[in-house]
């Protein structure tokens, strides 16, 4: 178990003391089975304890993991095929938001989600998976092409937010992403949202409008990042715990709020620890859904998916003063 966080430490103590005594055990042929269980039962325990009380900053370096799936990784554990299609048709071929057609489960659908890097060179490739107009143009352009051939559509969210970069806006981010919020609204096929790491800002919810919206346990889904939040609110980065707290990003926080439709179970200690029981988890719920949304009669999908997205917040309305008399 690879140990990264400051609050994982216990569990890494617990793993040296573990280590310690199996080299001894080795070296000197004594029997310290008894020795090794009592350590070894209460490693799961604390780490059951560690990972059932996280707060909302922990779970935000949960899904920055370093070794967390990422979207290519769940299409290659899931997808029985996967070919993946390129460019915008006007610009080019963003490399942070990728996406094709994929088998799953018998059905096909069309699958695009943002797409980090491994290494220095992935990163920049991918452009930390922050997508820049041309990649939401992308998507859409992907999501017509199944609602012309009447596939339904999976996106996998995972991005610190749309490229701020002054070109990205003189192309028209916010026009982009505004334009995939209206055209995913209407789309007459079944959509399937899923948060798997990061889902910040515009940047999310430009590939984030469905029928289904879940997020994995450990993700998070807000307006702004903690750190930006603590930098506008109190002029610093050390607030940022506290910023993950009122900002009420979590998965739980979120169903909570009704802003999304349900949690998926992660693996003890997050997704990365092991990728391949998250991506049969993840497939299955994706499979009950595609199946069950594709009964449904279109055009009361779409009149629900507008409908849940409408009455998301709350809106006070003053009541008009009365005119007053004619002079």
């Amino acid at each position: 178990m690879k140990i990264t966080f400051d609050f994982e430490k216990p569990l890494s103590d617990l793993q040296s003391q573990i280590e310690k005594i199996q080299q001894v055990e080795e070296k000197t042929k004594v029997d310290m089975s008894a020795t090794l269980t009592e350590l070894e039962e209460k490693f799961e325990a604390t780490k059951k304890e560690i990972y059932s009380n996280l707060t909302g900053w922990q779970k935000v370096q949960i899904s920055r993991h370093a070794e967390r799936p990422y979207t290519q990784q769940y299409l290659e554990l899931m997808c029985d095929d996967f070919i993946e299609l390129h460019g915008d048709r006007t610009v080019g071929d963003d490399k942070a938001i990728i996406g094709g057609w994929g088998s799953i489960g018998g059905h096909t659908a069309m699958f695009i989600g943002h797409q980090k890097g491994r290494n220095t060179k992935e990163r920049q490739y991918r452009n930390f998976g922050m997508a820049n107009p041309e990649g939401y143009r992308k998507a859409l352009r992907l999501m017509k092409m199944a609602e012309k051939f009447n596939k339904p559509i999976i996106t996998l969210i995972d991005t610190p937010g749309a490229f701020p970069g002054l070109e990205a806006e003189e192309r028209g981010q916010g026009e982009a992403i505004a334009r995939n919020l209206l055209e995913m609204s209407v789309l007459k096929v079944p959509v399937i949202c899923v948060v798997i790491g990061e889902g910040a800002s515009g940047g999310a919810i430009g590939i984030g409008i469905g029928d289904k919206v879940y997020m994995l346990e450990n993700t998070w889904y807000s307006v702004i990042s903690p750190e930006s939040c603590s930098s506008i609110l109190w002029r610093s980065w050390d607030y940022k715990e506290k910023a993950a707290e009122v900002l009420k990003l979590t998965s739980g926080e979120m169903f909570k709020n009704k802003l999304i439709d349900g949690i998926i179970k992660e693996p003890l200690g997050g997704a990365h620890q092991d990728p391949i029981a998250m991506a049969s988890v993840l497939k299955k719920q994706l499979i009950k859904d595609v199946k069950a949304l594709q009964e449904r009669n279109i055009d009361e999908l779409v009149n629900e998916r507008v409908d849940k997205f409408c009455s998301m917040g709350v809106v006070i309305e003053d009541e008009a003063p009365a005119s007053e008399p004619e002079a």
